[in-house]
């Protein structure tokens, strides 16, 4: 049974409260027995927005505090209506990805300050706007990168960040392309520039984002070795990859002659291995950093990682190594960031839509499931991307 009290909300007015349900894996919501309502508002704040669109009660996941899955909450609560160039979407899919694992921990740099929802990207429908919005994007399906707040039946996006998902595609499917198919696009194209007749190592190529690099990979010409269990192996060759076991001792040996260029979300010992096996002019691409503990400063750990791959980057051996950030550029050269994502964003659901990626949807479970859906995204176990649907 759901565990389910009333809170008072701290903040502005102490007469409002918010909902909030500790979630169990397998738990689903219950009305909360001593209130006349099931939903009352909270954070309600004056926006400026077309008079028609009417508030909204959302439903959304939350981190309370670094917990473990079980210990994620939910709750209801009122959304004024959009703000001047925002748009409230109704969410129907958002992904579970190692970004929010990290920030269930507290290691997450740029760490959001608890409470909060969770949710890096989502897809769903434009149902209301702010003033300066097209009329037009209402009953639009679309997509965002959010960093934080998917995890919700309803959120507040500004209009600029939404793009357009093509008609026919699944949300869940165009879901697992949302952060996922922007950064294997990004690295594959723009930052590592691979050109046809390459080869390239996809280490945790049974992923979100290395199914994805395998997939974007096939059609450019490219030659794709992929890092995954055994059990994953036989998926990966259907996609196209030649998979090899992560485990392997001699792994850098085997695929150092076929003169890759690696792509890395390890990070630790795993990134001096990745670089091991570059070729001449090879190139390292990092793009998470999985292996970084719960324990000691995040910041020092991180500041290591990136004077790592400068050293290299900067010795004088043919070989290149970089950072990937997806939000890149957001801060120094915001319109240029916003045009880039919209771009490439389009041409990967543009893949999708013409056949020549397939979404890898590991499972959909519903919000009231995110303790289970962060189980299984974290147990290393699922081949593709788990996906919260509302």
């Amino acid at each position: 049974m759901v565990d389910l009290r009333c809170v008072e909300a701290g903040g502005v007015d102490t007469d409002l409260f918010e909902h909030t349900f500790d979630l169990q894996a397998d738990d689903a919501v219950h009305p909360c027995p001593g209130c006349e309502s099931q939903q009352q508002v909270i954070g309600l704040h004056t926006r400026t927005g077309p008079a028609a669109a009417p508030a909204v009660i959302a439903t959304e996941v939350v981190l309370p505090r670094v917990v473990e899955p079980s210990g994620l909450q939910l709750r209801r609560r009122t959304l004024a209506p959009p703000a001047t160039g925002e748009a409230m979407v109704r969410v129907e899919a958002s992904g579970v990805s190692f970004a929010e694992q990290s920030m269930r921990r507290n290691r997450y740099p740029g760490q959001p300050k608890f409470p909060f929802v969770p949710g890096y990207d989502l897809v769903g429908t434009v149902a209301s706007i702010g003033a300066g919005v097209d009329p037009g994007q209402i009953g639009t399906r679309v997509a965002a990168l959010t960093k934080t707040g998917g995890w919700a039946g309803h959120a507040l996006v500004p209009a600029a960040d939404l793009v357009p998902v093509p008609r026919g595609v699944d949300p869940a499917e165009a879901e697992t392309l949302v952060v996922n198919g922007l950064t294997a696009w990004q690295m594959l194209h723009r930052k590592a520039a691979i050109q046809s007749g390459q080869t390239i190592v996809v280490h945790g190529a049974n992923g979100g984002v290395g199914t994805t690099l395998v997939q974007l990979a096939r059609p450019a010409g490219v030659r794709v070795i992929g890092t995954a269990s055994p059990r994953h192996h036989a998926a990966l060759r259907e996609l196209g990859a030649e998979p090899i076991d992560y485990n392997d001792s001699d792994l850098a040996a085997r695929v150092r002659e076929l003169a890759p260029n690696v792509f890395d979300h390890v990070g630790g010992p795993t990134l001096q291995s990745s670089y091991a096996m570059l070729a001449p002019k090879g190139t390292l691409v990092s793009y998470a950093i999985a292996s970084m503990g719960d324990t000691g400063s995040l910041y020092a750990a991180f500041g290591k990682h990136m004077a790592r791959l400068t050293r290299w980057n900067l010795t004088p051996n043919g070989h290149k190594a970089t950072f990937y950030n997806v939000w890149g550029g957001l801060r120094v050269r915001p319109a240029q960031f916003r045009q880039r994502l919209h771009d490439d964003l389009t041409r990967v659901f543009d893949l999708l839509a013409n056949g020549v990626l397939t979404a890898q949807v590991a499972a959909r479970l519903p919000l009231n499931r995110a303790a289970a859906a962060m189980e299984l995204a974290g147990s290393r176990t699922a081949f593709g991307k788990v996906v919260l649907t509302a």
